[in-house]
């Protein structure tokens, strides 16, 4: 699919009148309000179309990803995509007023990219430097105090918000490492893309695997768990990160 088709998905998504119904009991009310989801019916529709494509082509494909590749390899493969997110982590670190952050990823850019042969090894917190921490523009949104808005599904994309779609639309114009390989070849952005894709399924087979497994409503589950991923990333010392980064 291409960018423009998932644009025109996501927009098409925000124009979607499906609000629920408000109760008007007091109580039901403000457990309404609580959840902010009043696209609920909507998003699990969307939710249930994601499933569906995770269940019949995302999974398989990421099963058979770890079957066959070493895990060495993956792991190359994984720090070396961590590597390409740096200069807009960098920039977003900037924009967010994290300057120890920005200095991090950058020392990490510069050691991993060099000693780590473009950053298939993570020499820096191999050798007990900083690790990688992501940064993106609907995080840096949040930081400014914009408001997240109704919690949203994006079709392919999953857990969102009116903030995050914003910001994500904003990362593919801006990433500066797209931009520059797109200079050579659309054909390796949209490879680094696949590999994005495949590198954070494959890496969340258990997890997602664990939540669906012990979960009563999975959906609400990983409403909650977005949310509270997103809140650790824009106040990190509020609640502690479900990253795994």
């Amino acid at each position: 699919m291409t960018r423009p088709s998932v644009l025109v998905a996501m927009l098409a998504v925000l124009m979607v009148s499906a609000c629920a119904q408000v109760p008007r009991n007091p109580v039901d009310r403000a457990a309404f309000e609580q959840l902010n989801d009043p696209l609920e019916p909507m998003n699990r529709q969307i939710f249930d179309f994601n499933m569906m494509l995770d269940r019949y082509l995302m999974k398989p494909v990421a099963v058979f990803y770890t079957d066959t590749v070493p895990s060495d390899v993956r792991s190359s493969v994984h720090n070396a995509l961590d590597n390409l997110n740096s200069p807009y982590i960098f920039a977003n670190d900037l924009l967010q007023g994290r300057f120890r952050d920005a200095a991090h990823t950058l020392g990490r850019f510069m050691l991993n990219s060099t000693y780590g042969v473009l950053g298939l090894f993570d020499v820096t917190a191999d050798s007990g430097g900083p690790k990688y921490h992501p940064a993106d523009f609907g995080e840096t949104l949040g930081v400014w105090g914009v408001p997240q808005g109704p919690y949203l599904v994006l079709p392919f994309f999953g857990p969102s918000n009116p903030r995050d779609a914003v910001g994500l639309a904003v990362d593919w114009v801006a990433d500066p490492t797209d931009n520059v390989i797109g200079i050579y070849s659309n054909a390796a952005v949209d490879a680094r893309t696949g590999a994005d894709i495949l590198d954070e399924r494959a890496r969340m087979l258990g997890p997602l695997d664990d939540i669906q497994r012990n979960s009563i409503d999975f959906y609400a589950a990983l409403r909650s768990l977005y949310r509270q991923n997103r809140e650790s990333m824009i106040h990190p010392h509020h609640l502690p990160s479900l990253s795994g980064e």
